[in-house]
């Protein structure tokens, strides 16, 4: 009897580890993961076993054990074991690796190899809260199952289409030849989207969308038939709207000011930007919206905060929309995009210009389509699928052509 075909998906971050089994028996990976879980509190020093919890499929988590070692590597630890237990029932095709940083080099997926993983270390820097992470997961991978590819997908990619206007800096050419341009990030999530609007609108999708990818980082993306024209983060994944605990674009003047006047080490200044910044920044308080919609009528620094944070999203879509020559469709996704009802009312409301009509209880209930019919722009909540997107793209690559054993 012939075991299942599968792909295993890792979304590695910097505090979890998501990751998800995608069945492949009649051939392409479906939509819906046959199991996934994650490994939670990864570096979250709290007494109990490092705080880190391994859970699949929603069921009891349990804590895991670090026993002084590096706390990544152990985190990884309970995946493999899990695998291992699964694998007499499945031939693993290939791991499929969500990498935040292709740089100027990578378009497509690709086959991580000790070539690909030294190229992939020299990006570090311009994504250090990920990129170190990625590449662990690939390496532990690689040394668990050597007879399996292990499958670079990068966030970068989708966004190759950006015009060359895009792309490029303000800055002396030879540093664009040098790698120091606008790359985009969240591209799985947004090539999802237009996979998922094309199914579900037709050519209505083809027009002028602007999609707001809203989690933990956050970005809008310009997309015309489907594809990426524009979007707000650029060089870094620090760019663009203002997130959870990450800044945004800034004047870099204050980054100037405060290394020379206020004497920040490059240390404390990236620590700043990327973890005490944003949401949790301006609010003290917070870098999830919810908890601040819960606070923001006694607290002036809770509404500080959001109504900064819907500003900076107005403002981009609005810029996004002169480029597109309109806006025929608006797309919320991720965490806050797909959950966040007063978020999303409120984005709406200030985007009244465009014809927006937003259904209150539509919006309220999470639905599909939450504007009303006589909207100019149809508003639309579409859960995202990044692994799915990177089973495929590993699929696709490689095949069927390897096993667990």
């Amino acid at each position: 009897m012939s075991r299942q075909q599968a792909v295993l998906v890792l979304n590695a971050g910097s505090s979890s580890i998501k990751f998800g089994l995608f069945g492949c028996s009649s051939g392409e990976p479906t939509r819906r993961a046959v199991a996934a879980g994650e490994v939670a509190g990864i570096g979250e020093a709290n007494g109990i076993e490092n705080g880190m919890t391994f859970s699949v499929d929603g069921e009891a988590s349990h804590t895991i054990a670090c026993n002084g070692g590096d706390p990544y590597r152990a985190a990884l630890t309970p995946i493999v074991e899990w695998l291992h237990i699964r694998g007499a029932n499945l031939q693993l095709t290939a791991v499929a690796h969500r990498v935040v940083h292709g740089g100027q080099h990578y378009a497509a997926p690709v086959v991580a190899d000790e070539k690909t993983l030294r190229a992939l270390r020299t990006l570090i820097p311009l994504a250090p809260l990920h990129q170190p992470h990625n590449i662990d997961a690939i390496d532990t991978l690689r040394a668990a199952f050597p007879a399996v590819p292990q499958v670079a997908v990068f966030d970068t990619a989708f966004h190759r289409t950006l015009p060359r206007v895009e792309q490029l800096l303000p800055l002396p050419h030879a540093w664009f030849d040098d790698g120091v341009r606008r790359y985009g990030f969240h591209g799985l999530s947004y090539e999802y989207l237009a996979i998922a609007l094309a199914d579900a609108f037709g050519d209505a999708a083809r027009g002028r969308v602007v999609a707001a990818h809203l989690g933990s980082g956050a970005s809008l993306c310009a997309l015309r038939g489907l594809q990426s024209v524009g979007t707000t983060m650029g060089f870094s994944a620090l760019d663009g709207l203002m997130m959870s605990t990450r800044c945004g674009s800034i004047d870099p003047g204050v980054l100037l000011h405060l290394t020379d006047v206020r004497g920040l080490s490059h240390e404390a200044l990236g620590s700043l930007l990327y973890h005490h910044s944003g949401l949790l920044g301006v609010s003290g308080l917070s870098g999830d919206p919810r908890v601040l919609l819960e606070h923001e009528r006694e607290n002036e620094r809770a509404r500080d905060a959001l109504e900064l944070y819907v500003h900076r999203i107005v403002r981009e879509t609005g810029a996004l929309a002169a480029l597109l020559g309109g806006l025929d469709m608006l797309v919320f996704t991720a965490g806050i995009g797909e959950h966040s009802a007063p978020i999303r009312a409120r984005v709406c409301r200030a985007l009244g210009l465009f014809g927006i009509e937003l259904d209150d209880e539509a919006n309220r209930c999470n639905a599909h389509v939450i504007s009303r019919a006589t909207s100019r722009v149809k508003v639309v909540v579409e859960p995202t699928n990044e692994a799915w997107i990177a089973a495929r793209a590993a699929w696709r690559l490689v095949g069927g052509q390897a096993s667990i054993a």
